[in-house]
């Protein structure tokens, strides 16, 4: 039988590693394991599940020095950086174990029998609850934080669903090891069988999919992929939501009163964050919009960017890919090269490219992502140049606005053009490092995303939940948060909000 490969980016080196794909019967028995194990969870409270994330978390860092260097050695992404990556894992955990036990994601809402304006009301009862076995596929820049210990897995898990997980193929060894601290902890916490399951290969990822036990997918990679999951889903017998991160190209705007205040500090912050991990994040600025009068920033960008160090790409997909947008957004975008990049001395490593265009030549020829250390500047005579190409460019995760205390209506009239067409407004910083939190919201309209909903803090957890309601319910099958009495989270009854009891 096959095995799987696995590749350092730093040097191009390639070792066969003990992993197999999985075949088309053992992705069947992980998913009826799952499905198996839905029922078993459904029937466990929400200290029960508050718990084993908990307890998910402590495993991780326990496991630390066995899970970073091989992540190192896949991805190629430097130690403090996966060190603080697997600390942000094991806190998504927790904070969703804290929303568990907390309960108002649930929106749990009581509507007692009453009189109404159109006859008597009957009694009606409403909250979320789990939707069924999420697959979940590891995206290949973020070994931890979206991959087999990442956010869609601890949010499905939050809102009391198994997870079985695509590993990425870039790093298999880092998912396989990441899995086994997972599925320790699970079954040292008495999860039941079937609550996490992995699979590895690309037909098995597509039978994942199709399979009729899974409920939901949650997925972060490229668009042509995306598409190809939800034609899968698409030829399902029952369809399935897809939550897809897919493509982002993220504008940044400097306005005149910005660059002429603190031009010197922008091209710092934004060098660091178009290279940043090699500018391999879905929130990398990709086009940079500067006053055409404004020479210093540009200048130092272009310094900074030919003193660089070769970094690693992820792998030969990506390096190879790189290069082509590049060169397609020469040819027909109309941009010209200010900084070509640079190969290292092995692997797969490359120095940052800069490329110019004036503002009144962006079209949708030009604004394709490009996943690496490349950036776009977009030189401008007046905003109206701005405002004409902002509408050339596929709708964003982000939209960045750097502006000065005194341009108001300058910041408010950028503000009103972007905010339809993305799901983040970052002001006067940088919109690379996402924090994790209860008002975070990571996600936008296609391309970015499929969905209105966020994959990165605490109300990602609704993804994969679906709203129930019971009519005239006997009080002994409701679920314990919609019973009369003292309530144990917050809920709205009969149309009043209340806290839970102290």
């Amino acid at each position: 039988m096959s095995v799987l490969s696995t590749t350092d980016p730093r040097t191009g080196v390639t070792i066969d590693t003990d992993i197999t794909p999985t075949s088309p019967e053992g992705v069947v028995a992980l998913t009826a394991a799952a499905a198996a194990a839905f029922a078993d969870i459904k029937t466990r409270d929400r200290l029960w599940r508050a718990g084993l994330l908990r307890a998910l978390a402590d495993g991780l860092e326990a496991d630390r020095a066995e899970l970073v260097p091989a992540a190192m050695a896949e991805t190629g992404l430097p130690e403090a950086r996966l060190n603080g990556e697997l600390t942000r894992s094991a806190f998504q955990f927790r904070l969703f174990a804290e929303a568990v036990d907390e309960g108002g994601y649930l929106e749990a809402i009581i509507d007692h029998a009453a009189p109404t304006p159109m006859g008597p009301g009957p009694d009606v009862r409403r909250m979320l609850v789990p939707i069924g076995p999420v697959a979940v596929f590891g995206s290949s820049n973020f070994p931890f934080a979206f991959s087999v210990v990442g956010g869609d897995t601890a949010s499905a898990l939050a809102a009391g669903n198994p997870v079985v997980i695509k590993a990425h193929s870039s790093h298999p060894v880092t998912s396989q090891l990441s899995f086994a601290s997972l599925e320790r902890s699970a079954t040292a916490y008495g999860a039941p069988l079937g609550t996490l399951g992995i699979v590895y290969g690309q037909a098995a990822g597509a039978a994942l999919v199709a399979d009729p036990a899974i409920a939901a997918v949650g997925f972060t990679g490229a668009l042509s992929t995306g598409r190809i999951l939800l034609d899968i889903i698409e030829k399902r017998e029952r369809p399935i939501p897809f939550f897809g991160e897919l493509s982002s190209v993220n504008p940044l705007v400097v306005t005149p009163g910005a660059a002429a205040e603190r031009g010197a500090a922008i091209a710092e912050g934004l060098f660091t964050s178009f290279t940043g991990s090699a500018g391999q994040l879905c929130t990398k600025p990709g086009i940079a919009f500067l006053p055409e009068g404004e020479a210093g920033i540009v200048a130092e960008i272009v310094a900074k960017s030919e003193a660089a160090a070769a970094q690693p790409l992820l792998n030969s997909r990506i390096h190879g890919a790189l290069d082509e947008i590049r060169t397609r957004l020469i040819d027909e975008g109309r941009a010209r090269s200010i900084v070509a990049p640079k190969p290292g001395p092995e692997g797969f490593t490359l120095t940052p490219a800069v490329l110019e265009i004036a503002a009144s030549d962006v079209t949708p020829a030009v604004t394709e992502e490009a996943f690496g250390p490349l950036l776009l500047i977009a030189r401008y005579r007046d905003l109206d140049e701005v405002r004409s190409a902002l509408a050339a460019i596929p709708d964003s995760l982000t939209a960045t606005i750097h502006s000065a205390a005194d341009e108001v209506e300058l910041t408010a009239s950028l503000t009103a053009q972007v905010q339809d067409v993305v799901g983040r407004v970052v002001y006067n910083g940088y919109p690379t490092g996402v924090r994790v939190s209860w008002g975070m919201h990571h996600g936008g309209p296609w391309p970015a995303t499929n969905t209105q909903h966020t994959s990165v803090g605490v109300t990602a957890i609704r993804r994969f939940l679906r709203p129930l309601a019971w009519q005239d319910a006997p009080d002994y099958v409701l679920p314990e948060e919609l019973r009369d009495g003292t309530a144990s989270i917050p809920r709205r009854v009969d149309g009043v909000f209340q806290l839970a009891a102290s």
